[in-house]
């Protein structure tokens, strides 16, 4: 009707029939608000109103545009960067030489010649190029000592190598596997918990509506009970100037 109307385009009347006033209006929406977000922070399996309402989406994105950017500076409780190898130089070199994406030196193959000294040479010279070759002999017999003792157990040593990776592989897999079983399950959860929360929110929100329209037809009602009883007093007036 055209009197519901009216009192639908009159949210003074309304705040004061259903808050008391304006500013109790205000504390209890702000109290709702703080408990709301204290108690659901969001139900995005619920809430799919930018879905529903395409619109909605650039209204959202234009205020979150008008946001203040997020602080350059860590918090204080951050603690510092840390550094790796900081009491190991050479490592700690080697970490800048490839974050740098530097080439690795080459190795240095001086050391496996054997350059005779110019002849007819000092005997400095000769003893320097005598080390050398006792150097050179040494590190041919450790190597073949190394390719002897490799040969022997070398293969079960790999083979308990790769025991151990595929062993450890399978440990990695199945800890992956029991955590992805338990990321379906925890939202699984809230999905359902999410769905029958937005069940009950749906229904008081059609409680909510249809207290406020019970609310606006007592309003309506004591409108026109004031109307009507005016309208007596006034025929009451009336009749009583009439009879005088």
């Amino acid at each position: 009707s055209v009197q519901l109307q009216a009192a639908l385009r009159a949210p003074g009347r309304y705040e004061e029939t259903w808050f008391g006033s304006t500013a109790t209006r205000s504390r209890c929406t702000n109290l709702l608000l703080r408990t709301m977000t204290e108690l659901l922070d969001s139900l995005p399996y619920y809430d799919n109103d930018v879905e529903r309402y395409p619109g909605l989406k650039e209204k959202v994105d234009r205020e979150l545009a008008r946001q203040p950017k997020p602080p350059t500076e860590l918090h204080p409780r951050v603690p510092p960067e840390y550094k790796l190898f900081a009491k190991h130089p050479l490592l700690q070199a080697e970490l800048e030489r490839v974050e740098a994406h530097q080439e690795f030196p080459r190795l240095d193959a001086l050391r496996y010649q054997l350059p005779a000294p110019s002849a007819p040479g000092t005997d400095e010279e000769w003893q320097a190029a005598l080390d050398n070759a006792n150097a050179q002999l040494e590190h041919q017999r450790m190597r073949q000592t190394n390719l002897t003792l490799l040969q022997t157990y070398g293969s079960n040593a790999w083979r308990i190598h790769n025991y151990l990776l595929e062993s450890t592989v399978k440990q990695t897999e199945q800890a992956l596997e029991d955590l992805k079983l338990l990321t379906v399950d925890v939202n699984r959860e809230r999905k359902n918990t999410q769905t029958k929360l937005g069940a009950q929110l749906t229904s008081l929100e059609t409680r909510w509506t249809e207290l406020i329209s019970n609310v606006l037809q007592i309003e309506l009602a004591n409108v026109a009970l004031d109307a009507e009883v005016n309208a007596l007093n006034a025929r009451e007036s009336e009749l009583a100037e009439l009879t005088k």
